[in-house]
């Protein structure tokens, strides 16, 4: 009978899944979800322009290994280099190959306790030492993760801006202070996932070669293309470089790219989808006031509310919502955990979650 070898890493990980994806909670009841509010998705769409160059592209070809004209006009739109870009499948998949690059066996990394958790995915699978700091106030708290970086001698620290699961917020210059007490030797890696929904200003203003971070982007979010699977990352070019040692070279796809370059320069389009994701902001917003709840201020395509309680009501209330048909997930860390989170949506999206929650909340009451 074979044996299969795993190394002693592998071996002693659990089988963890970061997110339960929506599909499989509908194999499980046997019906469609009839709103789709949980995993932050753009459901207004990717530009017309997109979808048409997705269409005409190639595909018995290879995505060019290099994704040389898309990274050009991410460079153009930055105002850098295209030795400052690299492109890979998604933040997810580059954030693999980062942590692939930096961690080994020991090796400590500082995030917040409740934050992202398929950063925390990728290193506990290289053996990192994960060390975790609280929110402030239900925003992530830089000065407190650098200090921790510099307690445990970390070689990375995650920072999400606008931050995942709460939609909170800091303002550029925030971060660029804060970044003056990185230890030296220690990589902030700044998830700026949602950085297309935040206000104007919520970017560090801070060079593509300061060696001190690493930027995330994506084209999940604004542009509506989380099928797709397109992100980039802004470095400094020899840590850019660097990712050649490890990334998949034809991870991307060739409609992907083409889909991504098309994006890129259709801003009509994401800026009306950015006037959506606004009107559906305020959307959730009253509907949690209708409800006696307190949706929290969101930078991001999705609102957190507080549903007045522990985590144990909240997770009441996520269930009564699911069983209504209505997909929404929650933080998993206290306190954040007495909130769910509800991403926008349609009006008829959010018409089914208005319907719902009125019995989720009677349901969570009674439980």
């Amino acid at each position: 009978m074979t044996q299969y070898r795993l190394t002693p890493l592998a071996d002693a990980l659990p089988s963890t899944v970061p997110f339960v994806g929506p599909e499989t909670q509908e194999r499980a009841m046997g019906r469609a979800f009839d709103a789709r509010l949980g995993a932050n998705e753009n459901v207004f769409g990717p530009s017309p322009r997109a979808i048409e160059a997705m269409a005409q592209a190639q595909q018995w070809m290879y995505g060019d290994p290099e994704s040389h004209d898309l990274r050009a006009a991410l460079a153009a739109h930055h105002g850098i280099s295209p030795a400052n870009i690299i492109v890979g499948e998604g933040i997810d998949g580059l954030l693999g190959y980062l942590v692939r690059l930096m961690v080994t066996e020991g090796d400590a990394v500082v995030t917040s306790d409740g934050a992202y958790p398929t950063f925390n995915y990728h290193v506990a699978g290289f053996g990192g030492v994960l060390h975790k700091v609280p929110y402030a106030g239900d925003h992530e708290d830089p000065t407190a993760l650098f200090a921790k970086a510099a307690e445990v001698d970390a070689k990375l620290v995650y920072l999400a801006n606008p931050d995942n699961p709460m939609g909170s917020w800091h303002e550029g210059p925030v971060i660029s202070s804060a970044l003056e007490a990185l230890p030296k030797g220690c990589l902030l890696v700044l998830d700026e996932a949602y950085i297309d929904c935040a206000p104007e200003g919520t970017a560090p203003d801070l060079v593509a070669d300061d060696p001190r971070l690493i930027r995330m982007r994506t084209f999940s979010k604004a542009h509506g293309m989380a099928g797709a699977r397109v992100g980039y990352a802004i470095g400094a070019p020899d840590l850019i470089t660097a990712f050649g040692k490890v990334r998949n070279h034809f991870g991307m796809n060739r409609a992907a790219q083409a889909g991504a370059l098309a994006a890129l320069q259709d801003s009509d389009w994401l800026a009306r989808v950015q006037a959506r994701i606004s009107e559906a902001r305020d959307r959730i917003a009253q509907i949690s006031e209708d409800n006696g709840l307190v949706a929290l201020p969101s930078a991001a395509n999705f609102v957190a509310i507080d549903c007045g309680a522990d985590g144990s009501f909240a997770k009441a209330v996520l269930d009564g919502l699911v069983a209504r048909g209505v997909f929404v997930r929650m933080p998993f860390a206290a306190p954040q955990n007495r909130c769910i989170r509800v991403s926008c949506g349609t009006p008829d999206n959010l018409d089914a979650f208005a319907a719902a929650l009125p019995g989720a909340l009677e349901d969570a009451k009674k439980g």
